[in-house]
């Protein structure tokens, strides 16, 4: 399972991860509690039931480069361009806009 936490400025608004079963979205229940929460995106609207989905939700997907950044990624960090959530993780710690993606390590037994 890979995992990434989700921020809205500098507030984690949620955590994405993708497993055997897809790819799934939850907000962080103290982001939630917060009387100005926002939403990350109009497809992704407050609630606290997990999001779900076979493919990289699109607006996650949107946030990864493009064009000669996209390959400079991919060429710098060896990443195959099919691997969506392979490239978020790598790409999106610092996106144009509020919304940021961090990796999550995951611990090794």
């Amino acid at each position: 399972m890979r995992r990434a936490v989700i921020k809205m400025d500098t507030q984690i608004a949620g955590q994405l991860s993708q497993d055997d079963q897809g790819y799934h979205f939850v907000y962080d229940k103290l982001y939630l509690a917060m009387p100005d929460a926002r939403a990350v995106s109009l497809t992704l609207p407050l609630q606290e039931a997990a999001f779900t989905s076979n493919v990289l939700f699109p607006f996650f997907d949107g946030l990864i480069p493009e064009g000669w950044l996209l390959d400079i990624a991919e060429k710098n960090w060896k990443l195959n361009p099919r691997d969506r959530m392979g490239l978020l993780l790598a790409c999106c710690k610092d996106c144009i806009g509020a919304v940021s993606v961090e990796p999550v390590k995951e611990d090794t037994p």
